[in-house]
């Protein structure tokens, strides 16, 4: 192209077509754009991959704020107890699904001892305190003798600065190495670098030793915001500068109205730089009595200081400050503060439905990811106890189906949600085995309860309810939904 218009230009071609023209797309993206007003904004928005954004050195520092946030502000150490409770609860429950009901009974009793004796849910619910605080939670199955059950698996909990790699000693493939973890040509797991002693353990002479551990016996609990993510990161990090401000403002508030409560001031004159005072020493400072009165050198006045910080300003900026904060956890402002005085029972459910349909998803990547780790080790290790388990069970064409339960979440209002339970029953647009997981238990095990009290009470004489006589009526009081919800003492 370029060679034909040298001979257009030069007169070599007399004759020549009129070349094709061109049309010169030209569109932008606002947001894309550069100017004076927003090049400080974006001053630091960089390319990086997933695993350079979070290098080692960037998540020891969101670790060591993120601690010392929870460790010291109260609001921060709260949301945390309170999502790792919503979320782990009194501890996941194993139901069996296979069509031999004695062999799931027998299952979900012997796992159920062997989670009581290893403290199963508390250590859950100190993995996911170390996900929101630390960003990630590890998790090492070993070989417990001590255990008071057959089966001696235990969970050994470290905490995310002992996985990792002393810088001399790298694995020579550097593709496949993320800081302590290694992976094979699939970008599989294949084996943790744990070390021997915590960083920041100052009792001990700290070693560079660590222990290659399988993949296999480690539990990884952590949430991947981006794809090639390998290590996490505090889920608290996006609040961290937010729990600073409010700190500060806080403090800020409470030292103006401690100078506005105490009786301090200031000595100032009205006379001219060379007019008549008494002379008064700069910058000195005068104790002052309690219900006296005070008298002023000749020419000067005593100003008292006052609080320039309204109480609704601090109020409404605790509020809103309160609500971002939670908002990077799914975490209704009402949840997070404590306080629900200000709302009511529509509002109150609609904020909860958005927070516990966060702690559904949760649950289901805990029990996917670390709960059937759990069991598939515990089965590996009961069928080759004595007597333990039947014979039928430990061949691996064994049926294992199975799920876990969790603890239901109270309703706001239990008569409107009685009320709608028996219509959907009534309906036949849900099941017993369903209500009866919203509440995190089993339906089978629930019947054969009822049925058991039934056949009590009616050996002794007692009048048993019939469910389908029974019917629900809703107090005047809770019909209205704009009613607010009654404020704890």
């Amino acid at each position: 192209m370029l060679a034909r218009l040298k001979q257009i230009f030069f007169g070599e071609i007399k004759h020549a077509r009129p070349l094709p023209c061109v049309r010169v797309v030209r569109a932008r993206y606002d947001a894309a754009l550069t100017s004076d007003n927003n090049r400080k904004h974006w001053v630091y928005a960089d390319g990086l991959s997933a695993n350079a954004s979070n290098a080692p050195g960037i998540r020891r520092i969101l670790r060591n704020r993120s601690r010392y946030e929870v460790a010291n502000n109260s609001y921060a150490r709260g949301i945390v107890l309170t999502l790792a409770n919503d979320c782990i609860g009194t501890g996941p429950r194993l139901q069996m699904l296979s069509a031999d009901r004695a062999s799931n009974v027998l299952m979900e009793r012997e796992f159920s001892r062997w989670a009581r004796a290893v403290n199963l849910a508390e250590k859950l619910r100190t993995m996911r305190m170390a996900k929101a605080e630390d960003g990630e939670a590890f998790a090492i199955m070993t070989n417990n003798p001590a255990l008071d059950c057959p089966v001696k698996l235990d969970l050994k909990l470290i905490e995310a600065d002992q996985v990792a790699t002393p810088i001399f000693k790298f694995p020579k493939d550097q593709a496949q190495f993320i800081d302590g973890i290694v992976f094979d040509d699939h970008g599989n797991p294949v084996v943790y670098h744990v070390l021997k002693q915590h960083p920041g353990d100052v009792y001990l002479r700290f070693t560079l030793d660590f222990d290659p551990v399988p993949a296999k016996s480690v539990l990884h609990y952590y949430r991947t915001d981006r794809p090639g993510q390998h290590r996490g990161i505090p889920e608290l990090t996006p609040a961290l500068p937010l729990f600073a401000m409010l700190r500060d403002y806080t403090l800020a508030t409470l030292d103006a109205a401690k100078a506005a409560a105490y009786f301090a001031g200031i000595l100032y004159t009205d006379a001219p730089a060379n007019g008549e005072a008494d002379s008064v020493e700069p910058m000195d400072s005068i104790e002052l009595e309690r219900n006296m009165l005070l008298t002023m050198p000749g020419g000067w006045k005593m100003s008292q200081i006052h609080a320039e910080q309204p109480a609704s300003t601090y109020a409404e900026f605790k509020k809103e400050i309160l609500n971002e904060i939670a908002r990077c956890l799914n975490m209704p402002f009402n949840i997070a503060a404590g306080n629900s005085s200000n709302y009511n029972y529509a509002s109150g459910r609609m904020d909860h439905q958005v927070y516990f349909k966060a702690i559904r998803v949760e649950q289901t990547a805990l029990g996917s990811n670390i709960l059937d780790r759990i069991l598939e080790a515990w089965i590996a290790e009961a069928v080759l106890v004595e007597g333990l388990l039947p014979q039928s069970l430990r061949t691996r064409s064994a049926d294992w189906s199975h799920q876990w339960f969790w603890d239901g979440h109270e309703h706001v209002d239990p008569a409107k949600e009685a009320t709608a339970q028996a219509t959907r029953l009534q309906n036949h647009t849900t099941t017993l085995a369903e209500e009866y997981a919203k509440r995190g238990r089993d339906w089978e095990s629930e019947l054969r309860q009822r049925a058991k009290e039934s056949a009590l009470m009616r050996e002794l004489g007692l009048a048993v309810a019939d469910a389908q006589s029974v019917s629900v009526t809703v107090p005047p009081e809770t019909e209205n939904d704009d009613v607010p919800l009654p404020e704890e003492e």
